[in-house]
């Protein structure tokens, strides 16, 4: 069988190339996509997600992360857990669980100490500055709180025709504490079935948790849609409905592939990147406009690349 890995943002590269290793010598999609996430959350150059993600308003590093098995419908996920590395990891063990799958805060700190993951200080001194600078700033006026929220979103299939889906994210910069966004929330978030296909969504979690647009997706799959129809015509279904009942809608991006490896993007904003690699395509970034209700992209440049990490 083919296999495929589709992520959200330019931030998803490194982690697919070597996700992509795995796949080819056909390995599982649960261990490709860890892989993928755990690069992108190891890495302080990224700062929405896991070390040197940008704290919350008290000056915390919250962290969100969530594994679904396409096979099983196994789910594990944590919110708002502190000083943990690799979150995603803490997720993926929580599928092994019948109960408590979901767990938040000091629960699920816990259970991560109790099952031996490494405690961290997720806080750098970059993320610390860019903390009291922006406070300074929104006290003058000068700039609004909830900036960065980019989710790193993974969805694979392997050899095995096995999908999964995994996601992480610090969620928006200076945050409440204790907020929780759309990315550990099955179906909205995510949403993964191995007979389908699979999704993933990044943005504001505040607009996308109003609609389970990753179940929407996987859904639309399943009725005959190809991903690329699934995902314009769920993002933009949401996007209309938000305007319509709010006045506006906030960032939704999204990214799937069916069980055949055919993969789609959609998003409401300008400039959404992503990462794709199938049997038939290396690991490749593109970047996503949506206009007139339509998504298109084209290939970023390698010098694009080099100097963007979103």
């Amino acid at each position: 069988m083919s296999w495929g890995i589709i992520g959200t943002w330019r931030m998803a590269l490194e982690g697919i190339m070597e996700a992509e290793k795995l796949l080819k010598d056909g390995k599982s999609s649960l261990d490709a996509i860890e892989v993928a996430v755990k690069m992108v959350e190891d890495c302080p150059e990224y700062r929405s997600v896991g070390y040197g993600g940008l704290p919350n308003r008290d000056c915390e590093v919250e962290l969100d992360a969530a594994f679904m098995d396409g096979d099983t419908f196994s789910i594990g996920a944590v919110g708002s857990i502190k000083d943990f590395k690799n979150p995603i990891s803490i997720a993926r063990k929580l599928m092994d669980e019948r109960y408590n799958i979901f767990l938040v805060g000091q629960g699920a700190e816990r259970y991560a100490h109790t099952m031996g993951f490494q405690r961290t200080n997720m806080l750098t001194d970059y993320s610390k500055e860019e903390w009291k600078k922006k406070k300074s700033e929104i006290k003058l006026d000068k700039l609004k709180a909830y900036d960065g929220h980019d989710t790193v979103g993974i969805v694979g299939l392997d050899r095995n025709g096995k999908m999964a889906v995994a996601t992480s994210t610090s969620g928006l910069f200076m945050k409440r504490s204790g907020r929780i966004g759309d990315s550990p929330l099955s179906g909205s978030g995510f949403y993964a079935d191995s007979e389908i296909g699979a999704a993933s969504a990044t943005g504001v979690g505040e607009d996308i948790m109003k609609g389970c647009i990753s179940y929407e997706i996987v859904r639309l799959m399943e009725e005959g849609l190809h991903p690329q129809e699934a995902a314009e015509k769920a993002v933009n279904k949401l996007n209309q409905k938000l305007i319509s009942k709010r006045g506006e809608a906030k960032d939704i991006s999204v990214v799937c592939m069916n069980n055949k490896g055919e993969w789609g993007v959609a998003t409401n904003i300008n400039k959404f990147s992503f990462v794709v690699a199938t049997e038939a395509e290396e690991p490749t970034v593109y970047i996503a406009s949506f206009s007139d209700g339509k998504t298109t992209y084209v290939k970023a440049t390698q010098e694009w690349i080099d100097t963007h990490t979103e």
